[in-house]
């Protein structure tokens, strides 16, 4: 599957812009991290490309035909994780996931919604009431709904969000998995989801793509904008503190700044490093 989004902008009737000029390439197989704070337009972003939304400005192309002549064929072939999903509460875990099997035509049903417990950790959990479970395990029976089906483009907005470390981990891994076959984008603010699995990266900021390429690549941009030095950072520090440290010798900071002030060592970046840079000087 091929996504092509060309000069799409979007701005709600109050006047917000959300998306400004936006153009990105997006193909199968692959997975690719939408990175941008929040706010930054990528939940507007998934809505355009799932046609809950018309852009005001722009054009997306699906597999080289406009999303609006496209749409119900893009559907058959999505799952998708909105930021906000609602859950029927008093439904259990089984009885809900086979509801939306239902809604998207999806027959047998029963093996696809086993398949999606398992590969989400909730097979134990078939019988709770959703109203029972924890942050955790709502968002993941929200990645499990996704995955109902097997489709082709795999949409996940914020998908660890509550999730502790071990099952933040295994969602990376499922990701990861997924997108040996298939097209999977992942926004999310957290630098950990996509520094570890992602292959492709658009950092976004305000409504416009700051960058789109390899980790690598927007890692090689902060080079020769990152010091450490020991010493308390003081009000008047030159740089934007990126980490601070206890050591043996004292508290060790981690920072970036356009030109490294004498008393820093410059130090390799690290992605948050860039990230952090990029969204310090809103340059490509």
């Amino acid at each position: 599957m091929n996504i092509q989004i060309q000069s799409v902008s979007m701005t709600y009737p109050g006047g917000k812009a959300a998306l400004r000029e936006v153009s990105l390439s997006l193909g199968s197989p692959c997975l690719i991290g939408l990175l941008g704070p929040n706010g930054a337009g990528k939940s507007t972003l998934m809505k355009l490309m799932t046609a809950a939304l018309l852009p005001t400005g722009g054009e997306i192309r699906i597999d080289g035909q406009p999303l609006s002549k496209a749409e119900k064929a893009l559907k058959q072939r999505l799952g998708y994780l909105p930021q906000s999903f609602g859950l029927y509460d008093e439904l259990r875990v089984y009885q809900f996931l086979d509801y939306m099997a239902a809604l998207k035509g999806i027959s047998p049903a029963r093996a696809a919604v086993e398949r999606a417990m398992e590969a989400v950790n909730l097979s134990d959990l078939r019988k709770k009431k959703i109203r029972t479970l924890s942050g955790g395990q709502r968002q993941r029976v929200g990645i499990a709904q996704a995955l109902l089906g097997d489709p082709e483009l795999l949409i996940f907005d914020e998908p660890t969000v509550g999730l502790d470390p071990e099952e933040r981990i295994r969602m990376r891994n499922l990701f990861a998995s997924l997108a040996r076959e298939k097209l999977v984008i992942l926004s999310t603010h957290i630098i950990d989801d996509v520094q570890s699995v992602c292959g492709q990266l658009a950092v976004i900021n305000r409504g416009k793509i700051l960058f789109s390429g390899s980790p690598e690549a927007l890692t090689a941009r902060a080079r020769g904008h990152v010091g450490v030095w020991l010493g308390e950072p003081g009000e008047d520090c030159p740089l934007t503190v990126t980490s601070q440290t206890h050591t043996a010798d004292g508290v060790l900071c981690r920072g970036v700044a356009g030109e490294l002030p004498g008393f820093v060592r410059p130090a390799e970046p690290a992605l948050e490093d860039a990230y952090i840079w990029m969204m310090q000087e809103g340059s490509v």
